[in-house]
């Protein structure tokens, strides 16, 4: 036999480097398999870093940490009426808010609210103390928040019956006088106030200087009378008003529905300013019609008892603009777990980020509202069911809109507290970059 060709030889070799081969492939391919198959389902596994939170942390923050201005009672307290200093608020030292400062000082009174919150009530440490959004610190390195107890919008309502009186001079001084304070303190000039908080909630407040603390968060009723330069929902915190009709503690008809005989109630003065002006419209367009209760009043004692019983034996409450977008009507609805009917096409509401309004009110635009018997067509196509679901609702809520000393966990102060909370990233954020900007925003 002769000598093998040599493509026979290379044909061989490279069958036996084959045979060498696949088994190594072999292992590979099956020894890599399992760890990309491990990889796929531990992706499919892997969950965003905020859910791997502990959710106890999540669910309960420590309070925030408030250091609030040691100012002279003329700027708070001292501007309450005179019964206030023989009577204090939940058996402590501080004063309690006067029966007889009734009406538009009570529904403005959040800054009062606001800094009973903040008193030493007991609640610093222990049970109490989980009741509470927000704590007093003594020492302002250990603030996240700065309060500043200024009652800007009694000092409207005290100084002054309007704003051309020559009383409202007082109003005007205090403001300078406080901003001279604030000027002069540390924390304010570290943070060119962006920490602080303000009460603003009467549409009337701090007039004289409110450019001077447009970068503070602002503690307002709506943005009516606001520039975008001063105040907007990036920075402030929309505070509901305080209720001046009766809180419906026992509202457990067996039938709520049949159990409130009127359609629609309203009751208010008619005759008001700028986008108030749509509540005589609505008075023409609903006065006398089958269901519907309007009336035109005051704040009184005896308007606020009318009130409260018309709101209580009342299916729907309408809630139309005041002088600015908001008013007191629609707090006073919730509380009387009457279904709110509101008439706005740029209303903000307290709250909205946790609340979704949209389950216990009805929206009408202007235009909607003033169109002729559309209103009061839609609210009579309004299941019974659906009603109850939002009567329901209202009674589970209306919590949020209380107003009390000491305060309760999830009341209104401690909402707002909560709110002023979720704005404190964004202004620990423009502090720290504005100590580094070479040109400024």
């Amino acid at each position: 036999m002769g000598a093998p060709s040599s493509r026979a030889v290379a044909l061989g070799a490279a069958f036996l480097l084959l045979l060498v081969a696949l088994p190594s492939a072999f292992l590979y391919l099956t020894s890599s398999a399992a760890p990309a198959a491990a990889s796929r389902a531990a992706l499919l596994n892997l969950k965003p870093f905020s859910a791997r939170c502990p959710p106890a942390a999540a669910a309960n923050p420590p309070p925030l940490r408030v250091f609030m201005y040691d100012l002279p009672p003329r700027f708070h307290v001292a501007m309450m009426t005179a019964d206030a200093a023989n009577a204090t608020a939940g058996g402590g030292s501080f004063p309690a808010w006067p029966p007889s400062a009734g009406g538009i000082r009570r529904q403005h009174s959040v800054e009062y609210w606001m800094m009973a919150s903040l008193q030493d009530w007991g609640g610093g440490g222990g049970v109490g103390s989980e009741r509470r959004e927000a704590v007093r610190v003594r020492d302002p390195e250990a603030a996240e928040a700065f309060f500043v107890p200024f009652f800007s919008s009694l000092s409207f309502n005290v100084h002054g019956r309007n704003m051309t009186d020559p009383e409202t001079e007082a109003d005007r001084l205090l403001q300078v006088e406080l901003m001279d304070i604030l000027w002069k303190s540390k924390y304010w000039q570290r943070s060119a106030g962006r920490d602080h908080v303000i009460p603003m909630h009467h549409p009337n407040a701090f007039r004289f200087l409110r450019n001077m603390v447009n970068a503070s968060i602002l503690i307002v009723a709506d943005f009516g009378r606001y520039t975008k330069e001063l105040a907007s929902l990036r920075k402030d915190v929309v505070a509901p008003y305080v209720h001046v009709v009766g809180s419906f503690i026992d509202d457990d008809p067996p039938d709520p529905f049949e159990a409130r005989h009127t359609l629609l109630f309203f009751r208010g003065r008619t005759v008001r300013k700028d986008e108030g002006k749509i509540r005589a419209k609505l008075a023409k367009i609903l006065k006398g019609k089958d269901g519907v209760r309007f009336e035109n009043s005051f704040a009184t004692g005896d308007g606020i008892k009318i009130s409260t019983e018309g709101m209580w034996s009342s299916k729907f409450c309408l809630h139309p603009a005041g002088d600015t977008p908001s008013s007191c009507r629609l707090f006073d609805a919730i509380v009387s777990h009457c279904v709110p009917v509101i008439v706005s096409s740029r209303i903000e509401l307290p709250f909205e980020d946790e609340i979704d309004y949209t389950e216990f009110s009805v929206f009408f635009s202007v235009e909607e509202a003033l169109r002729p018997d559309y209103l009061l067509s839609q609210l009579r196509q309004i299941p019974k069911k659906k009603w109850v679901d939002m009567w329901l609702k209202l009674k589970n809520v209306s919590h949020h809109y209380e107003f009390q000393y000491p305060p309760k966990k999830g009341d209104a102060v401690n909402m707002i507290w909560r709110q002023v909370r979720h704005k404190i990233p964004a202004v620990n954020l423009a502090i720290h970059r504005n100590r580094r900007l070479k040109i400024p925003d």
